[in-house]
């Protein structure tokens, strides 16, 4: 296959959409550097995908430690034909309340990163003439979200970036592509601290990891600018365009606030 050769490289790759992306390119046989914190979690994965037609690199960073995201940069010394920026991570609760240490690392982790790697890897594939880069939107980016206000800010940050670095670089054989997963049953949840979430109680209405990526997987070798993975999600953004924020706002605080909390309004 003319995939054989290629290699893409995929962050946070050991779990969720991001695992469920690296075995769809280890399927079309790309090469894989994934790149994760736990190295248990690595090594699994590696031994899941490793097959004789691919190779599986693994390289152990955390990735809201910026001068790791920089070394990771200059390790990698295989030409990246597609980047998954897949890592990314929310807390849960009111911004007030919440610990500001942990809702910087997640800005460092769900942009600074992606600004990093994406600045790197974008100029060798510009001189190359072609590459792929996919940056894990959410619907949260386009939707004020109270109760995860800085991690919905986070991903209104990727979009824009992808759409206006796409437009930049049009005519340079690279393309960049946003996926907008929804609610979606990975660990995301769990890491946050957010099982407590009516957004989250509905396990029935959570989409596949595998379903997500095969969406955005599609839309990224198409070349897609973006895609948003589920019709309930597709028509939530759309009927948020004809709302104002405040609405859109209000809307989510209800609907992501805590189970308990409701029953004690009720009980009220």
């Amino acid at each position: 296959m003319e995939n054989q050769q290629k290699t893409a490289l995929i962050t946070g790759g050991t779990s969720g959409i991001g695992k469920e992306l690296a075995k769809l390119f280890a399927k079309d046989q790309y090469n894989l550097i994934i790149v994760a914190r736990n190295v248990g979690e690595l090594d699994s994965t590696k031994n899941e995908l490793q097959t004789s037609c691919i190779q599986v690199t693994t390289i152990a960073k955390d990735l809201s430690d910026l001068e790791q995201v920089k070394a990771l940069c200059t390790e990698i010394t295989t030409p990246v034909d597609v980047l998954v920026n897949d890592a990314g991570q929310g807390v849960y609760g009111l911004f007030k309340d919440n610990d500001l240490e942990r809702e910087l690392d997640i800005v460092k982790l769900n942009i600074s990163a992606t600004v990093i790697l994406t600045k790197h890897f974008l100029k060798e594939m510009i001189a190359r003439g072609e590459g792929k880069i996919l940056n894990l939107g959410s619907v949260a980016g386009k939707l004020p979200g109270p109760w995860q206000a800085v991690y919905h800010a986070t991903k209104a940050f990727v979009l824009s970036f992808t759409t206006a670095v796409r437009e930049e670089v049009k005519d340079s054989g690279v393309t960049l592509t946003a996926l907008m997963p929804g609610v979606t049953d990975t660990d995301f949840f769990n890491k946050a601290d957010m099982n407590e979430s009516k957004a989250v109680q509905d396990q029935e209405a959570m989409a596949d990891p595998g379903d997500v990526a095969q969406a955005g997987y599609n839309a990224l070798m198409a070349g897609e600018d973006r895609v948003i993975a589920g019709f309930k999600n597709k028509i939530q953004v759309n009927a948020a365009n004809f709302m104002p924020d405040s609405a859109v706002a209000h809307q989510l605080y209800e609907q992501q606030k805590p189970v308990g909390q409701e029953q004690q309004n009720q009980n009220n």
